[in-house]
């Protein structure tokens, strides 16, 4: 018997009947937010103007596909995410061994680092890093962005870090150090790649929130997909049109980040 209460052979059909079911009902759950949009628009008076919404995203002319400003926005929000990635990342797991390290300053820096983070909002965080510490450091707006969200996320990746190696049970430590390892090739070899497949569920929730905090870069004129949207709504008054096109970029974005998470777990736990 499978999970599901089905016989092996009817496995399958099972598992269509839930997809059918599935899409049925986000069917109906799309329909009623068209028809609350549709009720909403017919109260306030509001002209749609959808028609409008392709040529901000790209244009087909003569010299063939070209972005739109939503498009290059969107380029410019990949790059600040995949390098506030790599850098919360490796911010994250310092801090984590940090925090069981076995000097009491390198535990006393983790933990002012995550009280000071943690408990301050990100945008006074970005604010203080752009207007403070880069022009003392020469800093482009677009560093000081990544530096801010990569500090922020790293305090949360940290927790997530920690929790994953000391999930790993004590014999593989205490096996580590019998074969003479040190603490690098221990980490790298032995625990690391035991923790990441634990912990690749939560390290994709903290990407999708990178890629939404990601918004607040626009507050420092950066022209990420945040504020390739706010320029047009200035200069067309296309509010509804825009902020909906650009809320559903966001989601698709944060969608196939998690259904390619979801693929390379299965494959870790197959492997």
């Amino acid at each position: 018997m499978t999970q599901n209460g089905c016989s092996l052979p009817y496995e399958k059909a099972c598992d269509w009947r839930q997809c059918l079911l599935d899409t049925a009902q986000y069917a109906l759950v799309m329909a009623g937010v068209c028809w609350l949009l549709l009720a909403g628009s017919e109260r306030l008076g509001y002209n749609w103007q959808w028609y409008q919404i392709p040529k901000y995203l790209f244009t087909m002319g003569e010299e063939g596909f070209r972005a739109g400003p939503l498009l290059d926005g969107l380029l410019v929000t990949f790059q600040i995410t995949a390098a506030s990635m790599g850098l919360a990342f490796a911010v994250g797991l310092a801090t984590a061994l940090f925090r069981m390290s076995s000097y009491v300053s390198l535990r006393t820096v983790a933990r002012v680092y995550m009280e000071l983070i943690r408990n301050s909002p990100l945008l006074i965080q970005l604010f203080f890093i752009y207007f403070v510490i880069a022009p003392v450091l020469d800093m482009s707006a677009f560093w000081a962005a990544v530096l801010a969200l990569s500090l922020f996320e790293g305090a949360y990746a940290s927790e997530i870090f920690r929790a994953g190696i000391t999930s790993i049970d004590k014999g593989q430590f205490e096996a580590a150090r019998g074969q003479g390892m040190g603490p690098y090739v221990m980490y790298t070899y032995i625990i690391l790649p035991q923790a990441i497949r634990r912990i690749l569920p939560p390290l994709t929730g903290q990407v999708v929130s990178l890629v939404k905090d990601s918004a607040l870069v626009s507050t420092i004129a950066i022209m990420d997909l945040t504020m390739q949207g706010q320029n047009i709504v200035a200069e067309t008054f296309l509010t509804f049109e825009v902020w909906f096109t650009v809320a559903a970029i966001y989601l698709a974005v944060t969608v196939t980040l998690s259904r390619l998470a979801a693929v390379m777990e299965k494959r870790l736990m197959l492997t």
